[in-house]
């Protein structure tokens, strides 16, 4: 019998597989290494540009001690960063008190309750919310919350830490919604069987079998709020009334960190005392918000071992 002679066709489509598998797995390396080069590159930056001020400017008392953030005063400068801290603080506080139930409530009915058509337009909705530019939830705050929060709470000015903790809420609740609505579908359904086996209603299932064993995933999508509100800046620039206070209630208006690197940084003379200030100011900010990611991702990885 003949030998069969060699498939041409099908050796060259081997090879071409072949050069594709190691493209794609190029690609897919470069895109995950690329993530982790420009983090380290931006906080190089950052430091780099801040790193004089600790050496030179900064004093911890009144850093982190003062309210007084003066850097333009003459002849004497000051740089305190308390009240910005405080700011920042009170209005990421009154974000998450406000956005946690919503968002936790919206999960729950999202991946626990809501069937068919129902779940997918509230997943579609929850979405949309989260496409909403930062820049128009500040409108809404300047232009519409604004006017209200002085009707209704009868105050003189509607910029405050009410206004921009319910709007930076507001921005929080999509990812916090989205992330507890995965970590409740992370929980097996053998539980959610077990429990309506043992003759527990829907609810009870939900809050006393579901809810704890999701408990690290829940707390994962809350943290990850906090850090989306803690770094916000267009929107909190924009509905805090950017005043320096110490607040003693949800109408003071307060200025954030985020903000004052956003209003003063294009204002500022390059490789100035205040320029290494804000800076530093940054270094702050990333050190926080590194802490708050770092924090959730041991908690989800909490969830994946459970």
């Amino acid at each position: 019998m003949a030998p069969t002679p060699p498939d041409d066709h099908a050796s060259d489509r081997r090879n071409l597989d072949w050069y594709v598998d190691r493209g794609m797995r190029w690609i897919v390396t470069v895109g995950g290494v690329s993530a982790i080069v420009f983090i380290i590159g931006i906080f190089a930056f950052v430091t780099r540009e801040g790193f004089p001020f600790l050496f030179d400017g900064f004093e911890a008392g009144e850093f982190f001690g003062s309210p007084a953030w003066r850097p333009t005063s003459e002849p004497n400068p000051t740089y305190g960063a308390l009240a910005l801290i405080a700011g920042t603080a009170s209005v990421t506080g009154l974000a998450v008190l406000s956005a946690v139930p919503f968002s936790l409530g919206a999960a729950i009915y999202i991946a626990e309750f809501a069937t068919g058509r129902t779940r997918e337009v509230l997943k579609v909705l929850v979405e949309l919310l989260a496409a909403i530019p930062s820049v128009v939830w500040g409108f809404i705050g300047l232009s519409m919350m604004n006017p209200l929060i002085i009707a209704i709470f009868d105050v003189p000015v509607g910029l405050n830490v009410l206004n921009a903790g319910l709007i930076l809420g507001l921005m929080a609740a999509p990812i916090m919604t989205t992330i507890a609505e995965d970590a409740l579908k992370a929980v097996p359904d053998a539980y959610r069987e077990a429990g309506e086996a043992m003759g527990a209603t829907r609810w009870q299932v939900t809050m006393r079998v579901v809810l704890p064993a999701a408990k690290n995933g829940l707390m994962a999508a809350v943290l990850l709020g906090v850090g989306r509100g803690f770094g916000e800046t267009m929107a909190v620039l924009m509905a805090s009334g950017h005043s320096i206070n110490l607040p003693t209630s949800p109408f003071d208006s307060v200025r954030a960190l985020t903000a004052t690197i956003a209003a003063e940084l294009g204002e500022t003379a390059v490789g100035s005392e205040h320029y290494q200030a804000l800076f530093t100011l940054g270094m702050l900010l990333f050190a926080v918000t590194f802490s708050i990611n770092l924090a959730a991702d041991l908690f989800v990885r909490g969830v994946r071992r459970g």
